[in-house]
């Protein structure tokens, strides 16, 4: 983004420096009796202007994507008012007060992107981000930014946005249907979120899944056409998102199966990250997943059993006897001497998948938790 920094007081300068800082090729503009305060502040970087700040707004609206505004919220509000066009093309403006202390989205907070730039300066001022939009007030999906951190592409008439985002922030029936793109999209969206998706948000795996009747909305994650018999059913309700195309290289994937294994007491975080970093690895998708199988001895396993939950999976535990009986790419000794067989992830996912290891996507995916616990994911492919 092409940020410009605005302060009319010695002290706000003194605070704009700090926010240039923090916005690489960020430029402050500044009266000119401060120019002094303005070009120490923000060597190379410092406009001063002679007049009004008033002034200067048609330019800053103009040549910039965002304005980071050390001046009251009134004052700004005033300022900008006159020159306030669509949320489509108006730049992002925050406010930040002289002491720091909060920093606040006055426009185009989700399109234009004033909340994430907001949330930005917060943790680069130790500040509190004022955040007043519904969703993000209450962490629920920003109907409008979904996927943007990720590169998918937003199909939607305004019309649509404006529905399904209502339906969302009123807790209405919505269905989420993914068929593509990353995994982790969650905890990337909207500055990030934590814990389970918001109550009122169904899961599906394909579009013609949906009773269509029973949701308010649906955000459709696809890189198909809408079925034809589907499109008139959903004009008005539906919001798409495209993801880009998978990496050259990616393997194809429809129905998959993994295989865990893991350290006792390792972290359902763990497990989660290991699993979406190697579905990454083969073009797959968690709604990709249609089997997850693991050895007996993890049937009390606390983080196995919280993954398997927030992904509504049924695991599968196998006896080391029957794990043993698989032939593996790498068998391990060490496993054999702590479990009763050579190998409990690559061979859980292939008896999960009911085929042999010409259909191992993903051997052993092996990832150390921050605790140093660890979590072994493998990858098979289902048969048609």
């Amino acid at each position: 983004m092409r940020i410009a920094v605005v302060a009319i007081t010695r002290h706000g300068i003194a605070l704009a420096g700090r926010v240039v800082a923090a916005l690489p090729g960020a430029q402050l503009f500044a009266p000119d009796k401060f120019r002094a305060a303005a070009e120490n502040a923000a060597a190379g970087a410092a406009h001063c202007y002679a007049g009004k700040v008033g002034d200067q707004v048609p330019a800053l609206f103009a040549g910039f994507d965002g304005i980071v505004a050390i001046v009251s919220l009134g004052a700004v509000v005033r300022l900008i008012a006159p020159h306030l066009r669509s949320k489509e093309s108006d730049p992002a403006v925050v406010v930040i007060d002289e002491a720091g202390r909060f920093a606040i989205p006055v426009l185009s907070g989700h399109l234009g992107g004033a909340n994430a730039l907001a949330g930005h300066l917060a943790t680069a001022l130790a500040a509190t981000p004022v955040l007043t939009t519904a969703s993000d007030a209450r962490a629920t999906i920003a109907v409008d930014l979904l996927g943007r951190e990720l590169g998918w592409e937003f199909l939607a008439s305004h019309a649509e946005l404006v529905h399904c985002s209502a339906a969302m922030v009123n807790d209405e029936p919505v269905a989420l249907v993914q068929e593509a793109g990353g995994t982790d999209w969650w905890t990337r969206h909207a500055n990030g979120r934590s814990g389970p998706l918001p109550a009122n948000v169904q899961r599906f795996a394909r579009v013609e899944d949906v009773a269509i009747d029973d949701f308010a909305a649906v955000l459709w994650i696809s890189r198909r056409a809408m079925p034809a018999d589907l499109a008139a059913r959903l004009a008005g309700r539906c919001v798409r998102y495209r993801p880009p195309p998978q990496p050259a290289g990616a393997v194809p994937a429809t129905a998959l199966a993994i295989g865990i294994g893991c350290d006792r007491g390792t972290p359902a975080s763990t497990i989660a990250q290991a699993i979406n970093e190697a579905l990454a690895a083969c073009g797959g998708t968690i709604m990709d997943v249609r089997a997850v199988a693991s050895i007996d001895l993890k049937a009390d396993e606390p983080g196995l059993a919280e993954v398997a939950r927030a992904n509504c999976w049924t695991v599968a535990f196998y006896p080391a006897a029957e794990l043993a009986m698989i032939a593996v790419p790498n068998p391990s000794p060490t496993v054999q001497r702590h479990t009763g067989t050579p190998s409990v992830s690559e061979a859980a996912a292939l008896l999960a998948a009911g085929t042999d290891s010409h259909n191992l996507l993903i051997e052993k995916h092996r990832l150390r938790g921050p605790d140093g616990r660890n979590a072994t994911v493998s990858i098979a492919r289902i048969p048609a």
